[in-house]
């Protein structure tokens, strides 16, 4: 069964791939967007190119919905950003397939509108549909206080504190989690 495309009154969705490297690009040059992200260094187009879009292809899977989720506004057409949706764990030895990891991005300029919480809860939505998807899951930095408030408002609750660990040390990090 394939995952429909999600509708929504102000947003239009489409599952990016590679030829959509310079919308990646553009969104990952704002320092307060890649703030919670990656302490606010900027993404080079060589790391798109040949990190993000490799691990984005890894996982994308059209029929299942997973990868991540162009989002644009229906007044203008407009990328504001995306959506991502893949198996929990998936670059380890044990995926979890019942288990989605919902995250997101979005342009500044977008904020405070409720476009994540909107293109989040229909994705949500789309996922529920599928027998197979028994959770839906969302991790953060702890002091990310706008993507915890998504993850509240989609229903999720707190499941655990951890030590987020990249090439800069350690960061406190939250999961949320909620059962379809």
């Amino acid at each position: 069964m394939k995952m429909n495309t999600p509708v929504t009154k102000r947003l239009n969705f489409q599952l990016m791939n590679e030829h959509d490297w310079p919308l990646l690009f553009e969104l990952d040059q704002d320092s307060a967007v890649m703030k919670y992200i990656n302490r606010g260094i900027p993404t080079t187009q060589e790391q798109i190119k040949t990190i993000g879009i490799p691990r984005m292809l890894a996982y994308r899977n059209e029929n299942k919905g997973w990868g991540l989720w162009k989002v644009t506004l229906k007044e203008d057409n407009a990328f504001i950003g995306w959506v991502l949706l893949r198996p929990m764990h998936f670059f380890t030895q044990t995926p979890d397939f019942s288990d989605i990891e919902i995250g997101w991005r979005f342009k500044q300029a977008s904020w405070g509108y409720g476009y994540a919480t909107e293109a989040a809860t229909a994705l949500c939505n789309e996922l529920a549909k599928q027998p197979d998807i028994k959770t839906i899951t969302a991790i953060a930095i702890a002091q990310n206080a706008g993507s915890i408030k998504v993850m509240q408002k989609l229903g999720m609750v707190f499941v655990k504190s951890y030590a987020h660990t990249d090439e800069h040390g350690n960061l406190e990090a939250v999961m949320y989690s909620k059962n379809l």
